[in-house]
């Protein structure tokens, strides 16, 4: 199965207006998420497919020193540059796109299942880690709850999310793993740039 990046930007795109509204938020699962994902003070975080910039509220309060955020929605990043105008917003497709910058920390939240070749997507974001920086893949649900989300309307946009041994496996070429969780609250991989 593959997906579509237009239909993807498409359907992002008639999303944007609602999904704050719509957004399911648990507080202390994503204070787990940016504690084990390394966003602290004085860090340089790349946000992918940062969609309305759901989690830049949080990284501000950590203090961290850049926020970069990518998508393949521009109608996502116009209401992104409302909660944060001091943040580079690059509309655009993460798994190509050639990243000038060196980040401390790349965070890939509730948006993993949206990318067509992992493969890609790590090759192409470990070259813009910065040495020792920390790459995470995060969804602040289990894996049957996300399995639940995208078999609605998001179907025609998503794969399936893949076992957390799966995707340490696809990240390993890149990417040394040393954190895996799956269970009733969250989906998590992440791991330090080789």
């Amino acid at each position: 199965m593959n997906v579509d990046k237009r239909k993807i930007a498409a359907f992002f795109d008639e999303c944007a207006a609602k999904w704050d509204s719509e957004l399911i938020r648990n507080d202390e699962t994503i204070d787990i998420i940016l504690d084990k994902g390394g966003i602290k003070k004085g860090v340089r975080v790349l946000d992918v497919a940062s969609g309305t910039g759901v989690l830049f509220p949080d990284y501000i309060k950590r203090g961290v020193a850049h926020i970069t955020g990518i998508d393949i929605s521009a109608n996502m990043l116009e209401i992104a540059k409302e909660k944060c105008p001091s943040a580079v917003l690059i509309c655009g497709d993460a798994e190509i796109f050639s990243f000038t910058e060196k980040y401390d920390c790349i965070m890939i939240y509730n948006a993993f299942p949206h990318f067509a070749d992992p493969d890609l997507l790590f090759k192409n974001l470990s070259a813009a880690l910065a040495e020792n920086g920390r790459l995470t893949v995060a969804h602040g649900m289990s894996m049957k709850e996300i399995e639940k989300c995208h078999a609605g309307a998001a179907k025609s946009v998503s794969l399936p999310l893949p076992e957390k041994e799966k995707l340490a496996e696809i990240m390993s070429p890149y990417i040394d793993v040393d954190l895996l969780i799956s269970d009733s609250r969250m989906y998590m991989v992440s791991g330090v740039k080789k």
